[in-house]
C-alpha cells in the first residue's frame, strides 16, 4: 500500500516536539523558578512533582491505544503545550506566579506524556518494519538535539535578556512565550508533514481488542526476579535524582551560599553545548560498547562511570576554583559518564520490557524509573538547605551505593544487547 510516506520529513520534528517540552518542564523550569528568587526546597518538591505524569503514563496509554488516531492524539497534545507555553509566558509578571505556572506546567507535563504514546505509537504504525531500526538513532538524535535546544539554547536566550533588561521576570515571560511560539511552528509543521495514514492501524486495534489491560499488567508482576527488578529500578537513580534537581542552583547560587556563583547564559553554555556533546558521545559510544560485547561485560563498569563524576561536584563544593574550566571539566565529565552509563540501565529496562506484551511492559517499567526520579527529587531541596552543598554532593555519591550492590544480583542473558554475527 502507497503511502504519503517520507520519514526524513517528519521524524525529526516529530521527535523534537518530545523531547523540548520535557526538557523545558524537568530541567529548565529549575533554573527559571531559581532565578525569579523560589528557594532550593520549593524547586526541589514541586518540580519533581511534575514527573508525575511520566510515572503514571501506563494507567492512560490503553486510552490512547483504543481511541481515535495516534496522528490526532499528538497533534492536539502539542497545540496545547504550544498554548500552556504562552500561558507561562504571560502568568509570569503576574503575583502568584508560582503556584499559577506549575498549575500550567502540571497541564503541559500531562500532555506531553501523551504526545510520547502517541508519537511512538505513531512511529511504530507508519514506518515500514525494515526501516524501524535505522530511524531509531534518527529519533534518538533529535531528541538529544531538543534537550540541546532546551538546556542550552532556552537557557543561553533567558541568560541574554536577563542581562538586557535587567529585569529576570520580563526575561523569563519573554522566554517562554519564544518556547510557545516555537512549539507553535513545530505543531504546524507536523499536521503538514506526518502521513495522514497510519498503514497498520487496523492490525493494531485488533491487537488491541484481544488484550486486556488487568492482564498485561499482572503479567510484569510475575517476571522473574519482580521484587529485585523493582527494588533495582527503584532506587538506580536514587543519587542522580536529587543531583539533576540541585546542580543547577549550586551553579547559579553565590559563593556566600556555597554554589558557584555563575550567571544564566554560563549555565547555559555549559550544559547545553559541551555538556549535550559529553552526554551524546558517551551514549554512542555506550551503544557500540553493548552491542560489541553484551550487557553482562559493561553493566557494572557503565553504572561507576555514571556515579564517579560525582566526586568531582564534591571537589568544587569544597575547593571553588576560580577557573571556570574546572567547571566545564566536571560538567563534561559528569555528562559524558551520565549519556554512557544510561545505556546500560536503559538496555536493562528493554530485557525486562521482554516477551509478549513489550510495549505495556516497557511502559510500566519506566514509569516506575520516573517515580524513582520524583520521590527523591521532592526531598532534594530540603537534604541540600539541611547539609549545604559540600555535604549534599556526598550524600548524593553515597546514594548511588545501593543501586550499585543490587545490580550485581540481577539476572539476564550473558550476550543480552550484542549484536548477532549474522546481521
Amino acid at each position: 500500500m502507497k503511502t504519503d510516506n517520507k520519514p526524513w520529513f517528519w521524524i525529526p520534528l516529530l521527535n523534537f516536539a518530545s523531547g523540548l517540552p520535557y526538557a523545558v518542564i524537568i530541567s529548565v523550569s529549575v533554573i527559571m523558578y531559581k532565578n525569579l528568587g523560589i528557594s532550593n526546597e520549593d524547586i526541589g518538591v514541586y518540580t519533581s512533582l511534575l514527573y508525575l505524569p511520566w510515572v503514571i503514563k501506563p494507567l492512560w496509554s490503553p486510552f490512547i491505544e483504543l481511541t481515535g488516531t495516534k496522528r490526532k492524539w499528538f497533534l492536539a497534545m502539542q497545540l496545547l503545550i504550544s498554548i500552556a507555553f504562552l500561558l507561562v509566558g504571560f502568568t509570569i509578571p503576574i503575583n502568584g506566579f508560582f503556584m499559577m505556572t506549575l498549575a500550567i506546567f502540571w497541564v503541559a507535563a500531562f500532555a506531553s506524556a501523551s504526545n510520547d504514546i502517541a508519537s511512538d505509537g505513531f512511529y511504530l504504525l507508519v514506518l515500514p518494519k525494515e526501516q524501524q531500526s535505522f530511524f531509531l538513532g534518527i529519533r534518538s538524535t533529535f531528541y538529544r538535539l531538543s534537550m540541546l535546544a532546551g538546556n542550552g539554547l532556552i537557557v543561553l536566550f533567558a541568560g541574554y535578556l536577563e542581562h538586557k533588561y535587567g529585569d529576570n521576570t520580563k526575561a523569563w515571560s519573554y522566554t517562554m512565550i519564544a518556547v510557545g511560539l516555537l512549539m507553535t511552528f513545530i505543531t504546524i509543521y507536523n499536521f503538514i508533514f506526518t502521513p495522514k495514514n497510519e498503514i497498520n492501524a487496523a492490525e493494531d486495534k485488533q491487537a488491541h481488542h484481544h488484550q486486556n489491560f488487568g492482564t498485561i499488567f499482572i503479567s510484569f508482576f510475575k517476571k522473574k526476579q519482580i521484587g529485585l527488578i523493582l527494588a533495582f529500578i527503584l532506587v538506580f537513580r536514587l543519587g542522580e535524582s536529587q543531583l539533576l534537581k540541585m546542580l543547577s542552583p549550586f551553579l547559579l547560587d553565590g559563593k556566600e551560599l556555597g554554589g558557584m556563583g555563575l550567571d544564566t547564559e554560563a549555565v547555559g553554555i555549559i550544559y547545553g553545548t559541551f555538556g549535550v556533546g559529553a552526554l551524546t558521545l558517551g551514549g554512542i559510544l555506550g551503544g557500540i560498547a553493548i552491542s560489541k560485547q553484551g550487557l553482562t561485560k559493561w553493566m557494572f563498569p557503565m553504572f561507576l562511570a555514571m556515579h564517579l563524576p560525582i566526586i568531582g561536584f564534591i571537589l568544587l563544593a569544597f575547593f571553588h576554583p576560580a577557573s571556570i574550566y574546572y567547571i566545564y571539566a566536571v560538567v563534561i565529565l559528569e555528562q559524558f559518564g551520565y549519556g554512557f552509563g544510561f545505556t546500560a540501565f536503559m538496555m536493562y529496562l528493554i530485557h525486562v520490557a521482554e516477551g509478549e506484551s513489550k510495549t505495556a511492559h516497557y511502559a510500566l517499567a519506566t514509569g516506575f524509573m520516573a517515580m524513582g526520579m520524583m520521590l527523591p527529587g521532592m526531598l532534594s531541596g530540603f537534604i541540600q538547605q539541611y547539609l549545604g552543598y559540600q555535604n549534599f554532593f556526598i550524600w548524593v555519591f553515597l546514594a548511588t551505593i545501593p543501586g550499585l550492590i543490587l545490580s550485581r544480583f540481577l539476572i539476564f542473558p550473558k550476550d543480552f544487547g550484542k549484536k548477532s554475527e549474522e546481521v
